[in-house]
């Protein structure tokens, strides 16, 4: 299995949202089949096969998540952050503003969807293959 040693290596390669396809096959290599990534300090929770799971620590200091979702602000992050115009912490103080609490990554599916506070979908993206 993995662990979070090999996912920092994997995750310190990332300077913006233009490597995030790379960066998911990345993990695929590593065996992982998705995780959840939570916007209000950072920390991650990774899944494997055999129900298998690591949890990693939180990257930075707490953000207050917006009660209300707002979509159009959330795409306009994704839009910017995959250009590579933002950094990571930019784009989760952006998300955090947004309302987004967490989101999900899918590696069998391809997809990310990010979630409000109530559990509700926001956006889903279909992952870019590389």
């Amino acid at each position: 299995m993995f662990t979070i040693n090999q996912i920092k290596d994997i995750h310190s390669k990332v300077k913006s949202g233009a490597d995030f396809p790379q960066y998911v096959q990345n993990l695929i290599d590593l065996g992982l089949i998705g995780y959840d990534h939570y916007v209000c300090d950072g920390h991650s929770k990774y899944y494997g096969k055999d129900n298998f799971q690591i949890q990693s620590e939180a990257k930075y200091a707490l953000l207050e998540i917006s009660s209300t979702g707002n979509i159009e602000a959330l795409r306009n992050a994704l839009k910017i952050h995959q250009a590579g115009e933002t950094d990571y912490l930019t784009f989760c103080r952006q998300s955090a503003e947004a309302g987004v609490e967490k989101w999900t990554l899918d590696m069998k599916k391809m997809t990310c969807v990010y979630y409000d506070k109530n559990g509700l979908e926001m956006v889903t993206e279909v992952v870019p293959s590389i």
